[in-house]
C-alpha cells in the first residue's frame, strides 16, 4: 500500500506540472500567433499585446521549475520518470525561449511600422515560414504528451525543411541588397525576423529530442536523422 500511495501521488504532482507546461505552451503559441499577425498586418496593437505575455511566460517558466524541484526532493524519481522530469524542464526552457523569440519579431515590427517603411517590405516568404515554425511547434507539444516518438523523428525532418526556406531566403535578401542598396536596410530587418522564426523551429525540434530521451534513454542531440531513426528501432 505505501508504494502505491506514493506512485499515485507521484502521478498526480507529475500531471499537475505536465498540464502547466501544456498551458505554457498554449500561451507562447499564442505569442507567436500574435507576433505573425502582427507581421502580416503591420499592427502594432498585436505587436504590444505580444509583449505583454511576456512577463507572464517567463513567471510561469519560474514556477514550473519550482514545482519539478519540489517534485524531484520528495519523490526521489529515477530512471524514465526522472529523465521525463528533466525533460519537462528542458521543454519549459524551450518554450520560454520561443516566448522570446516572438518578442523580438513583435518588437522588429514596431520599430518597422515607426520607421514608415512597413508596406516597402516583401514580407510574405516570411508569413509562409512563421506558419510552417508555429505549426511544428504545435506538434512538437502533442507529441510530448503522448510521448510519441514517430512524430517525434518527423518534426526533426519538417525542421530541415524551415531551415532551407531560411537559407533561401537570405539568398533573396543579399540579391535584393546587391541590386538596390536602397534595400539594405529593411532587408537586414527581415533578415532579424527571419532568424527569430527559424529559431521557434529550432526549439520545437529540441522539444522532439526531448521526447526521444525520455521513452529511449538515448540522446539524440547533434545526431544525424539516420541515426536517430536507428536508436529508435
Amino acid at each position: 500500500m505505501p508504494d502505491k500511495h506514493l506512485s499515485t501521488q507521484f502521478d498526480s504532482d507529475l500531471n499537475g506540472v505536465s498540464s502547466r507546461v501544456m498551458e505554457l505552451g498554449g500561451l507562447v503559441e499564442s505569442q507567436i500567433h500574435q507576433a505573425i499577425y502582427s507581421l502580416s498586418n503591420f499592427s502594432t496593437e498585436a505587436a504590444a499585446q505580444v509583449i505583454d505575455i511576456e512577463q507572464r511566460v517567463n513567471a510561469m517558466e519560474i514556477e514550473i521549475d519550482r514545482d519539478l524541484a519540489s517534485i524531484i526532493a520528495r519523490r526521489q524519481p529515477t530512471a524514465r520518470d526522472l529523465r521525463l522530469l528533466l525533460a519537462i524542464s528542458k521543454t519549459t526552457a524551450n518554450l520560454e525561449r520561443v516566448g522570446d523569440e516572438a518578442s523580438k519579431i513583435a518588437r522588429m515590427v514596431k520599430s518597422i511600422i515607426e520607421s514608415g517603411s512597413a508596406r516597402q517590405l516583401p514580407s510574405t516568404d516570411l508569413r509562409v515560414a512563421a506558419d510552417l515554425a508555429a505549426g511544428l511547434l504545435r506538434k512538437a507539444l502533442d507529441a510530448f504528451a503522448r510521448l510519441d516518438t514517430s512524430t517525434a523523428v518527423a518534426i526533426l525532418k519538417e525542421d530541415d525543411l524551415i531551415d532551407r526556406e531560411f537559407d533561401g531566403f537570405v539568398r533573396k535578401l543579399i540579391t535584393y541588397m546587391m541590386e538596390d542598396p536602397r534595400t539594405i536596410s529593411p532587408s537586414l530587418d527581415l533578415l532579424f525576423l527571419a532568424k527569430a522564426i527559424e529559431r521557434i523551429g529550432d526549439h520545437a525540434k529540441n522539444i522532439a529530442e526531448f521526447i526521444i530521451y525520455v521513452v529511449k534513454g538515448t540522446d539524440v542531440r547533434h545526431a544525424s536523422i539516420d541515426d536517430v531513426e536507428s536508436a529508435l528501432r
